[in-house]
């Protein structure tokens, strides 16, 4: 699955980078009109109702400059986020940006990347001798924006020279062949968030369907980059057991299962705040969303959500750990939440 912008809004900055000068001819030369904007945080996009304002901007591709330059952390699969890009173009009705970044769920691309690269080299150094691990999709996912602005090439080819800095994102996208061939020194961790077919079919809208995942997560592995998966979230619906572990199974059926693999757990937790813009967005949803059979807890930027209560998140943990166990004898579960 490809994404191709339907609009493109530049940040009048951006024309003083060279990947901006770059962006705006390939675009123009594409047919699409560029427009401009004073800021990337301040973007119109057209639409009468909510759900058409959120799927044009889904359609909207936004190059800006990244002018904060302070890492927020990332836990708990990371130390910092490295902020390549925002956003995302797929519509996954439980996606958190959901509740970030209500106002602006465009995608944003950033033309100073080797700004972002020097101040990720920065905290490296701070943190020498410690291994400092980024998260490159922290809020975003980054690969299917990247045939346009080659950002994560940059970042796997920065990362491979650094001894005490590792990367790692993560994608539901399949348009991974670019990375192939770049010089990685094994310092980049590409993971794909995969779920069941009755998730991907329910509530992951605009995204590739678990085969092309997994086949590009095929060829990932070939290509020597360490390998993991992230499943998020894990909905505990009737029959959660038995698909989950046909999940498990089918990504068995794809790769060597005697490599080692990562394998990170997210527990479908919501907001009040989500919760508003998921409905507001899709009145008919069927996501599970009700708040009396979940456990309010806080999260920890200070906001609070509504997870699985104690009993139901520990059998969760104790069948999924099991059957990854079972299944890949190097598989790792780097965590459970």
């Amino acid at each position: 699955m490809i994404f191709t912008p339907q609009r493109v809004i530049m940040e009048s900055d951006a024309l003083d980078y060279p990947l901006g000068r770059v962006l705006y001819d390939r675009f123009r030369a594409q047919g699409l009109e560029v427009a401009f904007a004073p800021s990337h945080n301040r973007i119109t996009v057209p639409g009468r109702t909510p759900p058409e304002k959120f799927r044009a901007a889904k359609r909207t591709l936004v190059v800006g400059v990244r002018k904060t330059l302070t890492f927020q952390t990332c836990k708990p699969s990371a130390h910092y986020q490295l902020p390549l890009t925002t956003g995302c173009p797929g519509r996954c009705e439980y996606c958190y940006l959901l509740g970030s970044l209500p106002g602006r769920p465009y995608l944003r691309v950033y033309v100073n990347v080797p700004e972002i690269l020097a101040r990720a080299a920065a905290y490296i150094e701070e943190h020498r001798p410690r291994v400092t691990v980024f998260e490159g999709s922290a809020v975003s996912d980054p690969v299917p924006v990247e045939r346009y602005t080659g950002a994560l090439a940059a970042a796997i080819t920065f990362f491979a020279g650094q001894e005490h800095g590792r990367l790692r994102l993560v994608t539901k996208f399949s348009d991974v062949d670019s990375l192939l061939h770049l010089p990685h020194a094994r310092r980049t961790t590409i993971r794909f968030s995969v779920n069941t077919a009755a998730v991907v079919g329910r509530h992951e809208l605009a995204t590739p369907r678990l085969e092309e995942r997994l086949q590009a997560a095929a060829r990932v592995a070939g290509a020597g980059y360490p390998l993991g998966f992230m499943i998020a979230p894990v909905i505990l619906y009737e029959g959660w057991r038995r698909d989950y572990g046909e999940l498990l199974g089918t990504i068995g059926s794809h790769l060597d299962r005697s490599q080692p693999l990562t394998f990170e757990f997210v527990t479908h937790r919501f907001t009040e705040r989500a919760k508003r813009k998921i409905l507001e967005l899709d009145p008919g949803s069927t996501l599970p969303l009700d708040t009396e059979s979940r456990r309010f807890k806080y999260g920890q930027f200070g906001y609070g959500k509504y997870v699985y209560p104690p009993h139901m998140m520990a059998e969760a943990k104790e069948v999924l750990l099991e059957m990854v166990a079972g299944m890949f004898p190097r598989g790792q579960v780097a965590y459970f939440v």
